[in-house]
């Protein structure tokens, strides 16, 4: 490995009565692109702030080379003393100059002589992104970069970030990105930190080695008491194999979803049955909706069902919240109509967080100051139930501001999981969780009894949860699609394919016989399909064990590459093969 260009030995840092990490030893390489992994709470925010020399540790020397510059793009930019966004990005001794800040502005679609105080979260970020990267930085510092920010620009950030020529090490909850971006991993864990020279794509794999090795070390030590202090480490492995219990579950839901969806880009059921009829919760019909001169919902009928986990993705200012707002009744359409069953009863979770004042404890948010809360009808202990979605319940009695952005998130997940309803509203709900907490909000999201509204852009998250997706592209045109993201970002793909395909197709006079059966290529990819998906999932899992060796970038970085490739490409076939048998399903309910 070259000479890093900063370094941290001996690091440490004292939080309160106690350490918060200590003897930490961090190596940043000229060309490292390093993902930072660990739970709410556990210090990565500070860690950045350290690394990036704004905060003094309390033990450790930092070495840094001459003339390497670290810049860091934080979660909630600064802009108090800001007029307008160009004046945040040009504050400070360090500013950019102003001709590339609006060069990079420009790409992002953000106005920097919007006026700081009234700006959205979203453009808050990009002008901070649009800071920090005309900077010119040596090593860049990202603290959750997606938050806020639509899908065009996480895949704008994407591209930039794979022709940076500098280091970077980045915090995020969004797998999607880190996926893609990263070749090493720093893991913070229980106030220490492993490094793997793996990606993203190799850290569950890693994870599990460790944790089977310390269960092991313990088992030969007789530590029992050891292990129950990591409760929540000994269920990782447990709850990874029920999440592939929940994706093959979330597979059958999509087929049978697809099963009840007309013909392609009408949003009305097929079917008018009885059974269908009585599980219909939201029944719109030929909506719309205008502000002034723009429409932005345009004749939409969609139904859904009980049990329906309805994705809502598109551009900031696609209309995502007014879609979300038409199908809630919270607002009435111009015209057309929605009908709400009589029993909805709703929890909305949104993005504000605005309940949860930080002077009350976590006791009183939970269960009013008691030791008991009523979780769906059932007398949980407060103790128990902080266990559940992840806190030591020690934690009981901390206050809601000494929390991370992240905790808080998650303890109003838990306080509204307790209410009894049949309607869940998400308004961009990963944002500042953990990847250990999307796994738990993936897991009491697939258990939910009811229909579940998401909008959010986390692609892989939205793959992982919802069995139908609502894609908004600003026009006012809704595209109903079943499945995931990937699934969307498939048929957009392919519209515009089809649609020169069609414009140049030969006229034909004789109207085409109506089909009564497959054809024998779709006959013969219904049935190899399912096999083929089978054999791409072994294939990733395999790829990943072995990239999951710590020393294999070091021992043979084109092996490494050769698997980051074939995993990228197991991903993509595999996407695909489930989108051909979903549409091949669809085709055969309908032949009969």
């Amino acid at each position: 490995m070259a000479a890093p260009v900063l370094s941290y030995e001996k690091l440490g840092l004292i939080q309160g009565s106690g350490w918060l990490f200590r003897d930490l030893d961090i190596h940043i390489g000229a060309r490292d692109r390093l993902a930072l992994i660990g739970r709410n709470g556990a210090g990565k925010t500070t860690l950045l702030r350290l690394i990036a020399g704004q905060v003094d540790p309390d033990e450790g020397r930092r070495t840094i080379q001459p003339g390497t510059r670290v810049v860091l793009l934080e979660q909630e930019p600064r802009m108090t003393d800001c007029v307008t966004l160009m004046d945040y990005v040009l504050s400070g001794d360090d500013a950019p100059e102003r001709h590339a800040a609006e060069a990079i502005a420009d790409q992002l679609g953000i106005d920097l002589a919007r006026e700081a105080a009234t700006a959205s979260g979203g453009e808050r970020r990009r002008a901070g992104i649009a800071r920090a990267l005309a900077m010119d930085p040596d090593v860049l510092l990202l603290d959750e970069p997606t938050n806020h920010l639509d899908i065009a620009a996480i895949e704008w950030l994407e591209d930039w970030l794979g022709r940076y020529t500098g280091a970077f090490i980045v915090i995020s909850h969004d797998r999607t990105f880190l996926t893609r971006l990263t070749r090493q991993t720093l893991w913070l864990d229980r106030g220490a930190i492993r490094r793997a020279e793996v990606g993203f794509g190799g850290f569950d794999a890693w994870t599990e080695q460790v944790y089977a090795e310390e269960a092991r070390n313990a088992a030969r030590l007789d530590a029992k008491l050891k292990i129950e202090e990591h409760w929540l480490q000994r269920g990782v492995t447990g709850r990874r194999r029920r999440n592939q219990g929940r994706l093959e579950k979330l597979r059958e839901m999509r087929a049978a979803r697809a099963a009840m969806q007309g013909p392609q880009g009408a949003a009305a059921l097929a079917t008018a049955s009885d059974d269908v009829q009585t599980r219909v919760v939201i029944d719109a019909r030929h909506v719309s909706k205008s502000y002034g001169d723009r429409t932005i919902i345009r004749d939409l009928t969609l139904r859904v069902t009980k049990g329906d986990r309805i994705g809502i993705v598109g551009a900031n200012g696609a209309g995502k919240s007014t879609l979300l707002k038409l199908l809630t009744g919270e607002i009435t359409p111009d015209s057309g109509e929605v009908r709400l069953a009589k029993t909805l009863n709703g929890v909305i979770i949104d993005q504000q967080r605005s309940l949860m004042a930080p002077d009350r404890t976590v006791r009183d948010v939970l269960a009013e100051g008691g030791d008991w809360i009523d979780v769906l009808g059932v007398k949980k202990h407060i103790h128990g139930y902080l266990k559940e979605f992840l806190f030591d319940p020690a934690l009981a009695e901390a206050k809601v501001g000494t929390l991370s952005g992240g905790e808080r998130s998650r303890l109003l997940l838990a306080r509204e999981f307790a209410r009894a309803s049949n309607l869940l509203v998400l308004d961009e709900p990963t944002n500042d969780l953990d990847l250990e907490t999307l796994d738990l909000l993936q897991e009491v999201i697939a258990d939910y009894d009811g229909t579940v509204l998401i909008v959010s852009h986390d692609r892989d998250f939205l793959d992982r949860t919802v069995t139908v997706t609502l894609g908004l592209d600003g026009s006012g045109s809704v595209d109903v699609v079943v499945g995931g993201y990937a699934d969307w970002e498939a048929k957009r793909r392919v519209r515009p394919e089809a649609k020169k395909a069609a414009k140049s197709a030969p006229a034909v006079a004789d109207q085409p016989k109506v089909r009564t059966k497959l054809s024998y290529k779709d006959q013969r990819d219904y049935d190899l399909l399912p096999a083929r998906i089978e054999e791409l999932d072994a294939a990733i899992d395999r790829d990943e064990a072995a990239l999951a060796d710590p020393d294999l970038y070091a021992k043979n970085p084109a092996k490494f590459d050769a698997l980051m490739a074939a995993i990228a490409t197991a991903r993509e076939e595999k996407d695909a093969a489930e989108l051909r048998w979903l549409e091949l399903a669809e085709m055969a309910e309908a032949l009969g």
